[in-house]
């Protein structure tokens, strides 16, 4: 049971992350409600509704090999492709990382990009902490995150509700050369999951969760971020050790504040010591300086 709250919660300390360690992954422009970016050799125009300034270039004479024509808060929406179809799917590459990129469902492109923020601090940890750890990714999505803290050393639980989002995972491990890591790719609903765990007695040294506003299981399940975040972190508290190195949550597309979520950690992990950021990532544009938001986030560690 989580004891109440105290003088002992972490207390935060803002930080603004942008992921400006990428060789095959540009933002070229972005503005009116559009994105240009680069995923290896190829080019696509996608909606971002947090580009409300004028872009470098007129969206209209922007050149992609591939558009996605729809709004970014509902994901309806279909790709076209204008400049000749880009492949299935195609290779990029990050730290020795590689990741097949592909037009997905809902304007995706198989990862984010601005998560590489959190896969060089995740692997950063585990490589300075010089010991055995076991890490839990929940709604780990094609797996670069679980990928990263192998590479590091740690043991790895990848969970996510979509058993073609694991398969991708698996072949992003074998593309990366990491077939004999050990990672466990299951297909769960993660609340259920969490609970197994608790129930079993099971702890994790590090566990990452990139919530959905809106989701569901393997088997249907509902779950909604404003009535299930609380729950969620609190069974996420449930399971983690009582030595453990990180936490890190990341949350899109709601309205709200960085304070918000890094609050929200921080009530649930009272009297684990340690301290937390929070604050906002982005995406840095090429060639004039600004920063494209993507995603509040907070995320705490024991040796901050």
């Amino acid at each position: 049971m989580t004891e109440p709250i105290s003088k002992s919660v972490p207390q935060g300390q803002f930080k603004f992350l942008s992921a400006s360690d990428w060789k095959d992954y540009k933002l070229l422009d972005s503005g009116h409600g559009r994105k240009l970016e680069q995923f290896g050799k190829y080019t696509f125009d996608r909606p971002d509704s947090q580009a409300l300034w004028s872009p470098q270039t007129p969206v209209q004479d922007w050149q992609a090999d591939g558009i996605f024509k729809g709004g970014d808060q509902d994901e309806k929406g279909a790709w076209s492709f204008i400049a000749g179809k880009p492949p299935e799917e195609w290779p990029v590459s990050w730290k020795g990382l590689n990741i097949q990129t592909r037009c997905a469902a809902f304007r995706h492109m198989g990862l984010f990009p601005e998560h590489s923020v959190h896969w060089n601090w995740a692997m950063e940890k585990i490589r300075n902490a010089n010991r055995p750890t076991r890490v839990l990714n929940l709604f780990g999505y094609t797996g670069v995150m679980s990928l990263a803290c192998a590479k590091a050393g740690a043991e790895v639980v990848h969970l996510d509700a979509s058993p073609k989002s694991i398969g991708y995972g698996r072949e992003n491990q074998e593309l990366s050369g990491l077939g004999d890591k050990p990672i466990r790719w299951i297909c769960d609903d993660a609340v259920k999951f969490l609970r197994r765990e608790e129930r079993r007695g099971r702890f994790y040294d590090g566990i990452i969760l990139d919530p959905p506003k809106y989701g569901r299981g393997p088997k249907k399940e509902i779950w909604q971020l404003d009535e299930g975040l609380d729950e969620l972190l609190s069974l996420v508290r449930s399971v983690l050790s009582p030595d453990a190195l990180f936490v890190i949550l990341t949350i899109y597309a709601v309205r709200l504040s960085y304070i918000s979520v890094g609050q929200a950690l921080a009530s649930q992990l009272n009297g684990m010591g340690g301290g937390l950021e929070w604050g906002e990532m982005s995406l840095p544009e090429e060639g004039r300086g600004f920063d494209l938001p993507t995603a509040v986030y907070a995320r705490w560690s024991s040796d901050l």
